[in-house]
């Protein structure tokens, strides 16, 4: 799972400047979420152990209603057009009426202002509301491809980098400053196990965990097979 700033997220994205925590559609190859699982974020997204993750739902927007946490997430704008909401719940029910393949969403999640993680790609298999107390919500099942796996590196291992809690990946890039802790470069960051999942290291507790660049990842990858 990559570091990236902002810059390099909008430039991963063909140079569109995503705002949205929603975005169906906006490349022709793949739709984009901005996800948090922040204590303070203002929705409850969440990974679970297998790496499936857990999106809600976007609200209504203020101009609609200004405490739109009381108010039902919709599937229709007042034109009758899908929200994004509605364009997730369409792709998500035609693929389970075996009318589409999956969507491809691409997942960035953030861990602090600025600083993103790319999840890599993940396939929408699922969309249903649930009430969380005060109204209906709308959640989405984005299950990993796992893309990015190469013959070095163990499935195991990927899987469990991507369940690193939020709040030990933001410990850990604290401490190590932003940096790859072997060569000081900023560039091409991962959140690494200094003891691999795979040997019985934990990615709960942010004394296992380390920032490598790209290189020094790799060449620790290789020393494990």
């Amino acid at each position: 799972m990559k570091i990236i700033s902002y810059s390099e997220l909008v430039a991963n994205e063909d140079g569109k400047m995503i705002q949205k925590g929603m975005n169906f559609g906006i490349q022709k190859t793949h739709s984009v979420v901005l996800m948090s699982t922040e204590k303070n974020a203002p929705y409850n997204d969440e990974i679970f152990d297998d790496g499936v993750i857990e999106y809600e739902g976007h609200d209504v927007p203020k101009n609609i209603t200004p405490d739109k946490k009381s108010v039902d997430q919709s599937m229709f704008n007042e034109s009758g057009t899908h929200t994004e909401n509605g364009k997730f719940v369409a792709a998500a029910t035609n693929y389970k009426e075996g009318k589409r393949d999956p969507a491809k969403i691409k997942v960035y999640r953030k861990i602090r202002p600025g600083v993103w993680v790319d999840m890599g790609f993940d396939n929408l298999i699922d969309a249903y509301k649930r009430h969380d107390g005060m109204r209906e919500v709308f959640k989405f099942l984005l299950e990993p491809t796992f893309e990015e796996v190469h013959e070095d590196r163990d499935f195991e291992d990927l899987l469990h980098n991507r369940t690193i809690p939020w709040e030990i990946q933001r410990e850990v890039y604290d401490r190590d400053k932003g940096k790859c802790v072997k060569c000081g470069s900023k560039e091409n960051l991962h959140f690494d196990h200094i003891l691999p999942f795979s040997k019985g290291g934990s990615s709960k507790t942010s004394s296992n965990i380390q920032l490598l660049c790209a290189k020094h990842n790799l060449q620790k990858g290789a020393k494990f097979v």
